[in-house]
Protein backbone atom coordinates (compact mmCIF):
# COMPACT_ATOMS: atom_id res chain seq x y z
CA UNK A 1 0.00 0.00 0.00
CA UNK A 2 1.11 3.30 -0.58
CA UNK A 3 1.68 5.42 2.76
CA UNK A 4 0.76 8.82 1.39
CA UNK A 5 -2.73 7.42 0.02
CA UNK A 6 -3.49 6.22 3.51
CA UNK A 7 -1.89 8.90 4.99
CA UNK A 8 -4.40 10.86 2.89
CA UNK A 9 -7.50 9.02 3.95
CA UNK A 10 -6.41 9.31 8.24
CA UNK A 11 -6.12 13.06 8.03
CA UNK A 12 -9.33 13.74 5.83
CA UNK A 13 -11.81 12.89 8.73
CA UNK A 14 -9.80 14.12 11.26
CA UNK A 15 -8.63 17.36 9.49
CA UNK A 16 -12.16 18.26 9.69
CA UNK A 17 -12.14 17.40 13.42
CA UNK A 18 -9.27 19.60 14.35
CA UNK A 19 -10.52 22.79 11.92
CA UNK A 20 -14.04 22.80 13.77
CA UNK A 21 -11.75 22.20 17.38
CA UNK A 22 -9.74 25.17 16.38
CA UNK A 23 -12.73 27.12 15.25
CA UNK A 24 -14.55 25.66 18.84
CA UNK A 25 -11.63 28.00 20.73
CA UNK A 26 -12.90 30.88 19.05
CA UNK A 27 -14.10 32.60 15.59
CA UNK A 28 -10.77 31.93 13.07
CA UNK A 29 -10.39 33.48 9.31
CA UNK A 30 -9.58 31.33 6.85
CA UNK A 31 -5.60 32.65 6.42
CA UNK A 32 -5.40 32.08 10.39
CA UNK A 33 -6.39 28.05 10.41
CA UNK A 34 -4.20 27.17 7.56
CA UNK A 35 -1.07 28.88 9.70
CA UNK A 36 -2.46 27.25 12.85
CA UNK A 37 -2.93 24.13 11.14
CA UNK A 38 1.17 24.30 9.93
CA UNK A 39 2.38 23.94 13.63
CA UNK A 40 1.19 20.46 13.28
CA UNK A 41 3.02 18.71 10.31
CA UNK A 42 0.56 15.95 9.81
CA UNK A 43 -2.03 18.59 9.49
CA UNK A 44 -0.29 20.95 7.60
CA UNK A 45 -2.79 22.04 4.34
CA UNK A 46 -3.05 24.45 1.42
CA UNK A 47 -5.97 27.04 1.38
CA UNK A 48 -7.12 25.20 -1.27
CA UNK A 49 -7.88 22.58 0.41
CA UNK A 50 -9.44 24.34 3.47
CA UNK A 51 -11.88 26.31 1.60
CA UNK A 52 -14.05 24.13 0.22
CA UNK A 53 -14.03 22.03 3.28
CA UNK A 54 -15.27 25.10 5.24
CA UNK A 55 -17.90 26.05 1.99
CA UNK A 56 -19.50 22.33 3.17
CA UNK A 57 -19.55 23.09 6.92
CA UNK A 58 -21.20 26.44 6.29
CA UNK A 59 -23.74 24.44 3.74
CA UNK A 60 -23.80 22.23 6.59
CA UNK A 61 -25.06 24.63 8.77
CA UNK A 62 -22.24 23.31 11.40
CA UNK A 63 -20.46 26.98 11.17
CA UNK A 64 -21.37 30.39 10.19
CA UNK A 65 -19.64 33.22 8.62
CA UNK A 66 -19.07 36.86 9.01
CA UNK A 67 -16.95 39.93 7.56
CA UNK A 68 -14.78 41.63 9.90
CA UNK A 69 -12.80 44.94 9.38
CA UNK A 70 -8.81 43.60 9.96
CA UNK A 71 -6.15 46.52 11.53
CA UNK A 72 -3.80 45.56 8.59
CA UNK A 73 -5.24 44.39 5.39
CA UNK A 74 -8.75 44.27 4.06
CA UNK A 75 -11.91 42.60 5.89
CA UNK A 76 -11.67 39.45 6.87
CA UNK A 77 -14.07 36.09 6.76
CA UNK A 78 -14.38 34.74 10.26
CA UNK A 79 -15.91 31.18 10.88
CA UNK A 80 -17.64 30.44 13.96
CA UNK A 81 -19.57 27.04 15.30
CA UNK A 82 -23.19 26.93 15.18
CA UNK A 83 -25.16 24.95 17.78
CA UNK A 84 -25.33 22.26 15.56
CA UNK A 85 -21.61 22.54 14.77
CA UNK A 86 -20.69 22.09 18.66
CA UNK A 87 -23.42 19.13 18.57
CA UNK A 88 -21.45 17.61 15.71
CA UNK A 89 -18.07 18.80 17.76
CA UNK A 90 -19.20 17.04 20.49
CA UNK A 91 -20.35 13.66 18.64
CA UNK A 92 -17.18 13.72 17.18
CA UNK A 93 -14.93 13.93 20.68
CA UNK A 94 -16.46 11.12 21.71
CA UNK A 95 -16.15 8.73 19.08
CA UNK A 96 -12.31 10.06 18.71
CA UNK A 97 -11.78 9.04 22.45
CA UNK A 98 -13.43 5.61 21.37
CA UNK A 99 -11.30 5.12 18.24
CA UNK A 100 -8.00 6.40 20.27
CA UNK A 101 -8.82 4.28 23.49
CA UNK A 102 -9.48 1.14 20.70
CA UNK A 103 -6.38 1.81 18.73
CA UNK A 104 -3.81 2.12 21.84
CA UNK A 105 -5.04 -1.18 23.54
CA UNK A 106 -4.33 -2.95 20.00
CA UNK A 107 -1.34 -1.52 19.71
CA UNK A 108 -0.81 -2.75 22.95
CA UNK A 109 -1.54 -5.59 22.45
CA UNK A 110 0.58 -8.98 23.28
CA UNK A 111 -2.48 -11.43 22.50
CA UNK A 112 -2.28 -13.83 25.51
CA UNK A 113 -4.68 -12.10 27.63
CA UNK A 114 -8.50 -11.19 26.67
CA UNK A 115 -9.50 -7.52 25.29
Amino acid sequence: MNMSEWNSQVRRGILEFCILLLISKKPRYGYELVTLLDKWEPFAITEGTLYPLLRRLLKEKYIESYWKESESGPPRKYYSLTAAGHHLLEMMSLEWDKVTSAVNKIQFYKGEESL
